[in-house]
């Protein structure tokens, strides 16, 4: 999907809300109340369920709700949002949409809160490498661990499936192993780690490999953390070079964004993909955003 094709395909807010039911009712329209599919059209896509004469919209109780702006503004920003290999900023969104810095901010985060990730998602199998990074800030003389006014990133990908990032409090064995524990099978082929001595706890009884950095080592065979650090160095030229400041408030939305799209990046529809997320997902309101 490209803009022109966005541009020609959805080009009336009508051609917006028509792909959007779709995505919403594939079986037919059904209460957003009681979910009872006795409904008609009250009037251009409002309906009135006939069993508790609930009235509602497409686009309610989803993160269009309440929304101002066209759809196909809208539709234009996921495009440019979900085709950003490094993100896009929101003053970015701001010159190219034509729409004020607040409407582009506020659209951005709403578009992140249907990346989220919902319900339980499947223990990795294969062989997984987990590693830490550190984003924010600024430390003089001190990079790494121990650095001071960063934020942590925990890092996790399966080679043969998704990556993963969790913001954290810190790297003791107690959290490493917590996020382990949540996302890696205790039968996995191989957990692979560097030589930091909070992972050898944190694997607990999983087959576990390390590669020693601090001797000069990065690859023995099979053996290395390459794969999770490509995904590290990809988020730090999202923050460094798109979004230049994350907030460490807003970092696990931003972190969505970079997983929801990195394990995508082979869906030739994306797109329609991450409107049928944004359609099912509950609203995001600005005050409980700027709480």
């Amino acid at each position: 999907m490209t803009l022109v094709d966005v541009n020609s395909m959805f080009s009336t807010d009508d051609k917006c809300r028509e792909l959007l039911k779709k995505l919403r009712w594939p079986d037919g329209v059904k209460c957003l109340r009681c979910g009872g599919p006795n409904c008609f059209e009250v009037s251009s896509y409002k309906y009135e369920c006939r069993e508790c004469a609930y009235q509602f919209t497409i686009t309610a109780q989803s993160i269009f709700h309440d929304s101002h702006l066209p759809l196909t503004t809208w539709f234009l920003a996921v495009l440019l949002i979900v085709e950003a290999k490094k993100g896009i900023s929101a003053k970015q969104l701001q010159r190219t949409l034509g729409v004020a810095y607040k409407t582009a901010w506020y659209l951005c985060h709403r578009i992140r809160k249907a990346m989220e990730e919902q319900g339980p998602r499947p223990l990795m199998t294969t062989a997984t490498e987990v590693d830490e990074t550190y984003v924010g800030g600024k430390s003089h003389g001190i990079t790494g661990r121990g650095a001071k006014n960063k934020e942590i990133v925990i890092g996790i990908r399966e080679r043969k499936g998704e990556l993963r990032f969790f913001r954290a409090e810190d790297v003791t064995s107690g959290t490493l192993g917590k996020y382990i524990r949540e996302n890696i099978d205790e039968d996995v082929d191989v957990l692979i780690t560097d030589q930091f001595r909070s992972y050898g706890p944190a694997a607990g009884m999983r087959k576990h490999e390390t590669v020693n950095h601090g001797a000069g080592e990065y690859v023995r065979g099979d053996i290395h953390t390459n794969t999770i650090e490509s995904a590290f160095s990809l988020l730090k030229r999202g923050i460094i070079g798109s979004w230049h400041k994350v907030s460490a408030k807003h970092l696990p939305a931003y972190l969505n964004e970079m997983t929801f799209r990195f394990n995508r990046r082979k869906n030739s529809d994306l797109f329609v993909d991450t409107l049928k997320h944004m359609i099912t997902a509950d609203p995001l309101t600005f005050e409980k955003l700027t709480a």
